[in-house]
């Protein structure tokens, strides 16, 4: 095993080990952390990985999201002193450069201005290393990295290179790959999309969620929410065939002659892998047969700025409506209008113990389900995760969303039973039988009323 410097954006910090892991396991191969909290706390841009081959670190750039580059770790310290004590105990790692090979020095901060004159100083206090190839800023055959990481000042006003110095880290090592998944964020763009709605799922989330899905050829990835479609093109995009259903058929539609899901999937060149969109229920879906996908992967509707739905009347018909309703069911109406069902709230905690035990039924043995749970801030717990689990499940990643009073989980589930289930019955669940209440439970009722402590009716439905 080797140690590597990976360089993170700064972005989504608690979705970087999750995806590293689950990039390593697309490939086939394995991860291995430090146990000093130093080294894996996620707010930080640098986190050292032990990886088995230096070809591992190639795929990993090129796939994750959130990596910008990875080096090989040659040293790090509080100070340069002890920076360069570590170099040169690792010698033999660069010393086959040292001849003929073309070199370049980078020096860069995080949080921090480096002024030109110390950048000289901080190449020339590694003239030790004797490198005899030549200096070439353009295209040279190896990068040496020195980065420095300094404290955040934010809402601060600082003089241009003010502390300069009072770094807390200062890390060394050969670039081995620059992250060249990164422009996909913009590729995938949702303000530069032929089709996208207010609820369309920003580009860099929706990729993060394909890499936790192990999206490849050769697989089937199913959307039960798919909405206006956008977990479907980066899974499609990295090779997967893709399912997608909803309950309003009209969001994957759109209003033009072809249908909008289709149309954004060819400005992506992906068309061919969206198998087909249905409109259905997920409560009263036609799958009659389970172990159909390799993975489902989903942003539930919970109700901030559309809430999710199912079939069904919020009220019984007295006896005159009920006949209304039956001639309009067995007489047509003379302008051929469609029949459109009824609809009535679906309440998030129900709703994610249902897609729980829906991905039980329909992935095959060791495939992932992939979805976002909003929670309040103040009232999660753990354990709120594991009250929608059902056996066979188990959860493998839980990243958080801050949004300050509220934020959303990118939860994975795994499914690890290859026993065979019978479709799952979707019933109403009595809410007197909850032993515990998750901070998700009535989500949009408390996100309407500020999360302020109030009496939550239960199913009211906010407009």
């Amino acid at each position: 095993m080797s140690k590597y410097l990976f360089i993170f954006a700064q972005s989504h910090q608690e979705f970087r080990v999750p995806e590293v892991e689950s990039v390593a396991k697309l490939y086939g191969f394995h991860i291995f952390l430090s146990d000093e909290p130093e080294e894996r706390d996620p707010s930080r841009p640098y986190m050292i990985i032990g990886l088995e081959s230096e070809n591992h670190a190639r795929l990993l750039a090129k796939r994750c999201i959130l990596v910008k580059s990875i080096y090989e770790f040659y040293g790090r310290g509080s100070t340069y002193e002890e920076l360069h004590l570590h170099n040169r105990a690792k010698r033999n790692l660069w010393e086959g450069y040292i001849p003929e090979t073309s070199f370049k020095f980078l020096v860069t901060a995080y949080n921090h201005k480096i002024p030109r004159g110390r950048q000289k100083e901080v190449v020339e206090s590694f003239s030790y290393m004797d490198f005899r190839g030549k200096i070439d800023m353009k295209n040279p055959e190896i990068t040496l990295g020195c980065f420095e990481e300094y404290e955040a000042h934010s809402g601060k006003t600082r003089e241009r290179h003010e502390g300069d110095g009072n770094f807390l880290q200062v890390y060394f090592g050969r670039l081995i790959e620059e992250g060249t998944a990164r422009p996909l964020v913009q590729f995938f763009d949702v303000k530069k999309r032929s089709y996208f709605g207010n609820t369309s799922m920003d580009a860099e989330i929706s990729l993060l969620m394909a890499n936790q899905t192990l999206a490849c050829p050769g697989k089937l990835i199913y959307d039960p929410f798919m909405g206006t479609g956008s977990m479907a093109y980066p899974v499609a995009y990295f090779g997967a065939q893709v399912m997608g259903s909803d309950i309003d058929g009209r969001q994957m539609r759109g209003k033009q002659t072809t249908t909008g899901v289709f149309r954004a999937a060819s400005q992506y060149g992906v068309t061919s892998r969206i198998i087909d969109i249905c409109t259905f229920d997920v409560t009263n879906n036609p799958w009659r047969s389970g172990e159909i996908f390799d993975a489902i992967v989903t942003d539930p509707p919970y109700g901030v700025r559309a809430g999710a739905k199912r079939l069904g009347r919020k009220k019984n018909l007295d006896a005159d409506r009920m006949a209304v309703y039956h001639e309009h069911r067995t007489n047509p109406r003379p302008d051929d209008a469609p029949y459109i069902p009824p609809t009535k709230p679906y309440e998030l905690s129900d709703l994610t113990v249902d897609l729980v035990l829906l991905a039980r039924y329909l992935l095959k043995p060791g495939g992932r389900l992939v979805f976002f749970l909003p929670t309040v801030t103040d009232e999660y717990e753990e354990v709120d995760i594991y009250t929608i689990l059902c056996g066979g499940m188990v959860v493998i990643a839980n990243s958080l969303q801050d949004f300050g009073s509220w934020g959303r989980r990118l939860v994975t589930i795994r499914k690890v039973t290859s026993e065979q289930y019978p479709q799952p019955d979707f019933s109403i669940r009595n809410s007197e039988e909850i032993q515990h209440v998750p901070a998700h439970r009535h989500f949009r009722e408390k996100y309407f009323q500020g999360f302020k402590k109030a009496d939550v009716v239960p199913g009211e439905d906010y407009k």
